[in-house]
This record gives structure tokens, sequence and C-alpha cells, in this order.
């Protein structure tokens, strides 16, 4: 047999997509179809939000009916939990595209002998699946179910006795379970009879909330194994996956203009390539801001959208700044083709801030994105995740052909590649910028330090920006030796 051959046999495990955002990146295209899935994690981590998402999203997107079993709350109380996320579970239901079970499971009712079995809630279970044809399935959670049961050959072969049925009615099922002490589950043999485990976590760090995600396993195929960040939003949970994996985003000829004449000249003559990565970098006062506004008023003029994230500056600061260098951004606000989001790092967590961004990129779909200034994530997080969060930033905006232009403040004396949170290889052009002083006066030096794919400058300019814009000249050859003899 050949290779090729024995290649074409191999037949991938079949899957059943969540439509959870970042999900199904993860996984390589959902859940395991026809399979049990546990989802472990504390109280109020997001386990019955998922359960729920991943039957609302099969019912909407994938036309897949399916039965909730909850334990706990009621229908009633499951349908007004949700509705704040747009889940609409009476329509859903009238439609015979969703079936809500509350089941009361007293414990003083449950007999613990030999002859105890499920058979009551197959029966109840079964029924409803054949009603409305049913793929999917979730049971939320399985403790209340087996709580009055402490022997543990009962309860072991009651657990696989109920994974087995489900696999064989064929519906892809979502398992909720409590954490255990010191256990992925609170009896502890859940995860060994599911063919997917995945454990949610609800942490604080320094004050600042977080959630994760891990995929503990997964029968019969690859996934992603580092835990992911997630966040419950006012679309339902998103996971944050780095996109990157695969580097399989396209690239673009087509070049876009700095709004700067002169640094157009000094990339080739044309600018930064469409759907690129750049990075200004400097110490305050270097212009940065004002660069990527002349940047913002180019685009806007051509008549693309651009979207301007501000960690520092209000919007009105933004726009009187700006306005005293000859760049009124107003108009470009007010025909709706520049959009200003403004956010102190410190308001919440990373993953706020990037589900934030995914949100009003999406909604907006701009052709170029600010980000003024990336440094000022510090304030809430550390070295190494901030370069994550700026990764998927990068990727994401790269995977949608968006140009990004990203400011970073350096102190005076800082290392360039430690100053720009380290994603220096992520970048495509790269611009420095420099205070120089010379004889008692302070001038402003600007320098590409590499542009990827096209010829550009190798020589520091001076620039000054002026109420006419900002203006690159040459750089004095005699103070140039000066100024630039140690670097």
């Amino acid at each position: 047999m050949t290779p090729a051959k024995t290649m074409k046999q191999v037949k991938l495990l079949p899957k059943c997509p969540t439509g959870i955002p970042g999900m199904d990146e993860i996984t390589g295209g959902g859940l395991p179809k026809g399979r049990p899935t546990l989802v472990a994690g504390a109280a109020g981590c997001g386990k019955t939000l998922f359960a729920m998402e991943f039957l609302v999203n099969g019912a909407i997107q994938y036309d897949e009916p399916g039965v909730f079993v909850a334990f706990e709350e009621n229908a009633e109380e499951l349908a007004q939990n949700v509705a704040s996320l747009g889940f609409d579970l009476k329509k859903l239901s009238k439609q015979k595209k969703l079936i809500i079970d509350h089941i009361r499971v007293e414990r003083s009712e449950i007999e613990e002998t030999g002859d105890y079995d499920l058979e009551g809630l197959f029966i109840r279970l079964g029924h409803a699946i054949d009603s409305i044809g049913a793929k999917r399935v979730v049971l939320d959670t399985i403790e209340v179910l087996f709580s009055a049961l402490s022997n543990q050959g009962i309860l072991r072969a009651e657990l696989h006795r109920l994974f087995r049925w489900l696999k064989d009615k064929g519906v892809s099922a979502v398992i909720t379970a409590e954490r255990g002490e010191g256990t992925m589950t609170r009896f502890g043999l859940e995860e060994y009879v599911a063919d997917c485990v995945i454990t949610l976590d609800h942490r604080v760090t320094d004050q600042v909330s977080t959630r994760r995600l891990r995929i503990v396993k997964y029968r019969g195929s690859l996934h992603g194994t580092n835990e992911y960040p997630f966040l419950i939003g006012k679309n339902g949970i998103s996971v944050l996956p780095i996109t990157s994996l695969g580097l399989e985003h396209q690239t673009s000829t087509k070049r876009v203009s700095t709004g700067i004449k002169e640094l157009d000249e000094m990339l080739d003559g044309k600018g930064f390539y469409r759907g690129s990565s750049v990075l200004l970098t400097g110490t305050a006062g270097t212009g940065k801001s004002s660069i990527a506004s002349a940047f913002v008023d180019a685009a806007c003029q051509r008549g693309e959208r651009s979207m301007y994230f501000a960690f520092e500056e209000s919007t009105s600061q933004i726009l009187r700044n700006m306005r005293s260098i000859g760049l009124d951004l107003a108009p470009h606000v007010k025909k709706g083709l520049l959009k200003f989001h403004v956010a102190r790092p410190t308001v919440y967590g990373l993953e706020m801030h990037l589900v934030t961004m995914y949100d009003l990129i999406r909604e907006y779909k701009p052709q170029i994105v600010v980000l003024d200034p990336i440094t000022d994530f510090f304030a809430v997080a550390s070295q190494v995740e901030v370069k994550a969060t700026i990764t998927r930033i990068i990727d994401f905006l790269k995977t949608h052909q968006i140009t990004a232009l990203l400011t970073s403040y350096t102190a005076q004396n800082d290392n360039l590649d430690q100053t720009i949170v380290g994603v220096s290889s992520l970048i495509d052009t790269w611009l420095s910028l420099r205070n120089l002083e010379h004889n008692g006066e302070r001038h402003r030096g600007l320098y590409v330090l590499k542009s990827r794919g096209m010829f550009h400058s190798n020589q520091i300019r001076s620039f000054r920006i002026t109420d006419n814009g900002i203006q690159i000249g040459d750089m004095d050859h005699s103070r140039r030796r000066t100024e630039f003899s140690t670097t």
C-alpha cells in the first residue's frame, strides 16, 4: 500500500462547531460530534453560559435543535439569565429548536441500592430528543444528579452508563461539573469517561479579574493545550486564541500613503504596505501621535474608515492638539470616517481591552487602526502578558487586511528591543523618533529602522511639527556627526 493511499483512508474526527468566537479555532473545528464533552469549573466561571451558548448557536447557526436538562435552575430562570446576551429561549422553544427541561432531584428520594439506575432520566431525555430531532444535549450540572451516591462502585457504573447512553443516541453532549478539592471534578471520575474535557477558571490577580479556558484532553483530535483567556461580554463568551499559529494571513502589494510626502519618499516613494503592521517608537514629545494622526487624516481623505484607540488622551483633546498643527480631524468624525475609542488601560484587564477592540473593529470595519500607545498596558499586566496581547491584536488585524499603526513610548536610555514589548519581530515597518540636542536647542530626528519587502531610506532625517503639519528635511551633516557619533 502506497503512502498516498494510506493518507486517503485517514478519516478525521467529525466536529460539532460551538459558534463561540475563538473556541472552534483552538479545537480544530469544535467539540467531538456525537460524543460527550465535560466542562468543569468552580462556581461563577461560566459553565452554564458556555453550555447554553453551545445549544443556542447550534439551533440558530447550524440548524441543530437542542435539549437543555437543568437540575438546579428552571426554564424561566435560565431564560432571564441569558436574555441580556440576546438569547431568546422562549422563541426558540416555540420554534421547536430548543427544549429546556428542569428535573428536580431530591436527595431523600434516592435509594442507594444495587438496583439504582438512571432509567427514568433516559426515558425522559430520550423523549425530548426524539420530539424535536435534537442533535445537541446539555446536562447542567452532573453533581446534583448523583448527590446522594457515595458508593464509588455504583457511581462509576452509572456515570459510565450515562456517557455510553449519550454516545449511543448520537448526540453531541455537554455535561457541566463542579471542580473538586484537589480534583478536576467533585467525584473525580467524570473526566475519565468523557471524550473531551474542558476546564474554566476565574481568578483575581492584583485586583484584576481574568478568566481562563484549557482543553485538558480531546480524544482523537489535535487541539490547543495552552490556557486561553476568555471573556463574558455583551454577546456571550469570546475565547482569545493566538491566531498566528498557522501564519496563513494574506499579504498585499498595494501601498497606502503615510500622509507625509517626505516620509512616503523614505519608504520607496509609496508609503506602507496595506495590511501591514507599523511601529512608531520614541521618547515623550517626539511626535508619535502627530505622525499617527497624519496617517489617519490621509486615510480619511481617501474615503477609508479609520479607528483610533487612545489610552492617554480624550477625543476632544486629540482633536484640539491636532488642529494646532494643521490637522482637522473633526470633519472625518462627523462623516463617520473616523471613530475614536478612549479608555485608560487600568479601567479593566487585558482580555476586556482585547475583546472590546475585536468587537469594535468587527462592527466598524475600518481599513486603518491606530493604538496609541501600547506601552500603557504595562500598568495592568506583565511584559509576557502584554506581548501576548499585542501579538493577538496584530495577527487579528493582519488576518482582516487592516493596516495597523502602533506607538510605543521609550525612555531616553532604554534598550529598543525591550521598550517595544518584545514584538519587533511582528512589525513590518519600524520608525524610530528621537529628541536631539545641539547648541542648547532641541531637534527631532526620524529614521526607518526596518521596512520589510521594500527599499527604504537609511538616512536620519530631521523633522519639524509646525502649524501647517509635519515637515521632514535633511539632517545637517555636521550636526549629525556630533549627535550620532556614539550610535
